[in-house]
């Protein structure tokens, strides 16, 4: 094995730990939502050292390594789609955070039909199994499974577009729950975004695996 493929396998190993490290800071969020656990909040928040510590070290492994090794080809896209992954995975641990600390506001659980009518758990569940298929995408290589997760993104989207009118008429019909529709709103549009940091990786896969660049591409038109 060479120099830069045992580097590579280093850096890999490490972004799979980090990884792991905000899989279990998702999943605890949504924990800390359903029991309004304030502890498990707590530590969801203080695991986001560790994850910056995490981001902090993998930028400068890959930096080391493209500056020693001048990689080429899939050696070279590789590192570059690490260092945009290392830094959704990242943001992904920073909108867990605030779950959890938009969970530390609530002093009792959140209002069980409205936590429905806007299917939050059902985006929150998706997110999860999306967070999971996407590592094994990287983990194997698979573009396939890469891009399926772009196309499952559109279901968090859905579920976003509405809740904020499901929200506002629940409002609308009861004021006094004005503090818990928002904070129930925030935890949605923290989902949201985690699904587009998915989205991010899953197209830095393609892109490393297969020479493609899938950002901001636009659909081409349909011919009349």
């Amino acid at each position: 094995m060479s120099h830069i493929d045992i580097e590579v396998k280093r850096i890999k190993e490490k972004l799979l730990e980090m990884w792991d490290l905000v899989d279990y800071q998702f999943q605890s969020g949504q924990q800390a939502m359903s029991a309004i656990d304030h502890e498990l909040a707590a530590k969801v928040i203080k695991l986001g050292k560790k994850v910056n510590d995490y981001d902090v070290k993998i930028d400068r492994m890959s930096e080391n390594v493209l500056a020693l090794f001048t990689p080429v080809a899939i050696d070279l896209r590789l590192m570059l789609a690490t260092l945009k992954i290392n830094s959704s995975l990242e943001r992904i641990g920073d909108d867990s955070e605030g779950i959890a600390y938009f969970v530390q506001k609530l002093e009792k659980p959140l209002d069980a039909e409205l936590v429905e009518a806007t299917k939050t758990h059902e985006m929150y569940e998706e997110a999860k199994a999306m967070l999971a298929d996407c590592r094994k995408a990287f983990l194997y290589d698979d573009t396939e499974l890469a891009k399926q997760l772009i196309k499952r993104d559109k279901t968090l989207n859905k579920i976003y577009a509405k809740a904020d009118t499901i929200i506002a008429n629940a409002i609308t019909a009861n004021p006094a729950k004005v503090s818990e529709g928002l904070v129930l709103f925030s935890i949605i549009k923290k989902i949201e975004r985690v699904g587009d940091q998915i989205t991010n990786i899953a197209e830095e896969i393609i892109f490393y695996r297969d020479a493609k660049v899938l950002r901001h591409k636009k659909k081409k038109k349909k011919k009349d």
